[in-house]
């Protein structure tokens, strides 16, 4: 059914960062729809990493308010949207993770399937500095050039800042930093990764796994009415430890449904084992 549905058909991807270089080639051959990028769309509107334009709502809401508005602007009623999160790791705060999402939205079809990863593989990181010697350090542990860099500084009058954004060169660095240096209040600026996708090639790779995420979730299908989406919608803890036997916090089961038909599903022991090891037992090593 999947074929069935998207085969031959345009699919617009809301993105301005270059995105369509992962994204395309996975959706294109695995689906038989032909993406396209909608000429000067402006994805800034929705949110940047610099905090100069806040994102509006949540990071689904973000990106589905994207893909309404490629819908919008160009009359397909097939598109595409990803968006990006970076904060300290909920269990391990002391580094980064990323979150990437891409949502794929079908109005012909009344579906909504969202693809996700969570991954600890970013060079997300910012600092305080004042000196060339310093932010050439910062740049060099976080993979400068490859990786882009901003600089941002509050101007003398105490009123404006200014940030400067896709630094990929050292000669673009060093007069970032004397621009800074020159014209900063406090004598120091900040300075940090770029996170927009075409100046870091880790977050791409993140973008790339969250649309095989994407395309599996599509390619599952329901059991009971064929309608593609047919995801985890629920995961239930309580995996018998493999020597006492107690419910550990280690996932017994997961619960699927049908965003169409509301048909749900449970299955057992989703990661292929049985029980828990002892060591992740409350009973067993409290």
């Amino acid at each position: 059914m999947t074929k069935q549905l998207f085969n031959n058909r345009v699919a617009v991807l809301a993105t301005m960062h270059h995105k369509e270089k992962v994204i395309a080639p996975i959706l294109q051959q695995e689906l038989g729809i032909k993406v396209i990028v909608p000429d000067n769309f402006n994805t800034d509107v929705f949110g940047t990493f610099t905090r100069d334009i806040k994102r509006p709502g949540t990071q689904i809401a973000a990106a589905k308010l994207k893909a309404d508005k490629a819908i919008e602007i160009t009359g397909e009623t097939l598109a595409i949207a990803s968006e990006g999160s970076f904060a300290p790791h909920p269990s391990f705060p002391y580094i980064y993770a990323n979150r990437e999402i891409i949502v794929f939205l079908d109005q012909e079809n009344d579906l909504e399937i969202i693809g996700e990863v969570f991954s600890t593989e970013t060079n997300f990181n910012h600092q305080v500095v004042n000196s060339l010697e310093e932010a050439e350090e910062f740049a060099l542990k976080v993979g400068f050039p490859e990786h882009g860099l901003v600089i941002s500084f509050e101007k003398r009058d105490c009123k404006t800042s200014e940030i400067i954004k896709g630094i990929t060169t050292e000669d673009k660095l060093r007069e970032s930093v004397n621009l800074a240096l020159v014209n900063s209040a406090s004598g120091s600026f900040y300075i940090e990764t770029d996170m927009r996708a075409l100046y870091n090639p880790q977050r791409m790779k993140n973008i790339e796994k969250a649309t095989q995420d994407l395309l599996n979730k599509i390619n599952s299908c329901c059991p009971k009415c064929s309608t593609p989406g047919f995801a985890i919608t629920e995961s239930i803890k309580g995996l018998p430890c493999a020597s006492c036997y107690q419910p550990t916090v280690q996932i017994y089961a997961v619960v699927y449904q049908c965003q169409k038909c509301n048909f749900i599903e449970q299955k057992l022991f989703p990661d292929g084992i049985n029980s828990a090891d002892p060591s992740l037992c409350n009973y067993c090593n409290p």
